[in-house]
């Protein structure tokens, strides 16, 4: 698939970081994100701290890709840190973050400190995250977190798991955030299928996708171009994408019941326009969430 980091993590911690250099307007606060960030976005993040500089900084990147990417992480971010809390108040003991990236949720979330977490991620990102886990995050809070290298386009997650000590009988939530459109939808089938047979029923799988038609052009999504081409740049284009009205059929043939499926647009109008936040999100890039039967 890729033998480097990706740039798409990158980018996204970034967004976290800009996000929780904030003040009291902020949705959620990652200590962690500055700190996974290389040299000159570190530099940017911790210079963002300056009221005046971070809405500068946020400004730049709006207009450089109209479409929203900033806005739609960091909505996104939050929107997933609540689902989690509600799969762990139902019960869930487990987690697997599926294409971990950079994402900090095993340290900076406390329900995540009781649970088995497996964060899985292609094997050049992860090898680059270790260092700065280790480097940063004391070894007492990293302790319940197991480290499995996959490449979801060549290796069998199930078989990689289950080597790590995954519980396929626990009620697990699953976050498969910001991957599906970089995958095949033959990876996309194989690991829905394969998480479907994996954990307990009742467990919930929380995952972003793209709107097929903004894939193709037939939706008429504004801004959409530039932000495609942008991660074409990063030798990472967009690869695959669910038509929404299709989404609860194609799950259900996997074993799974859509209970949630809303727009990074919506999602950011719930948590930031309510703070007086009025920032552009795109109504292309969706968050979902499904239940295993």
């Amino acid at each position: 698939m890729r033998n480097k980091t990706s740039r798409s993590a990158e980018h996204v911690t970034l967004f976290r970081a800009l996000e929780s250099a904030r003040g009291r307007d902020k949705i959620f606060d990652d200590p962690y994100a500055v700190k996974f960030l290389p040299g000159p976005y570190r530099l940017v993040a911790r210079l963002a701290r300056v009221p005046a500089i971070g809405r500068q900084v946020e400004h730049y990147i709006d207009e450089r890709w109209p479409a929203g990417p900033r806005a739609s992480a960091v909505a996104r971010t939050r929107l997933i840190d609540d689902l989690v809390g509600e799969a762990f108040a139902d019960g869930a003991g487990q987690v697997l973050l599926l294409g971990a990236g950079y994402d900090s949720r095993a340290y900076r979330l406390a329900a995540m400190g009781s649970a088995r977490v497996f964060e899985i991620d292609h094997p050049a990102t992860q090898k680059t995250k270790l260092r700065f886990i280790r480097a940063h995050v004391r070894p007492d809070r990293r302790a319940h977190v197991r480290f499995v290298p996959v490449d979801l386009d060549r290796d069998d997650l199930a078989t990689a798991l289950r080597e790590h000590g995954f519980a396929g009988r626990e009620r697990t939530v699953v976050v498969w955030e910001g991957v599906t459109n970089y995958l095949t939808g033959h990876a996309v089938d194989a690991t829905l299928r394969g998480l479907a047979g994996l954990t307990a029923g009742g467990s919930r799988l929380i995952f972003t996708y793209v709107d097929r038609a903004a894939l193709d052009g037939t939706g008429g999504f504004s801004g959409v171009e530039e932000w495609h081409a942008a991660v074409r740049r990063n030798g990472e284009p967009w690869t695959f994408g669910f038509d929404p009205d299709e989404l609860a059929r194609y799950l259900s043939e996997r074993g799974m019941r859509l209970s949630l499926d809303m727009s990074a647009h919506a999602a950011a109008d719930r948590y930031l326009t309510p703070l007086g936040r009025h920032e552009r999100a795109a109504p292309f890039y969706r968050i979902a969430q499904a239940e295993v039967l």
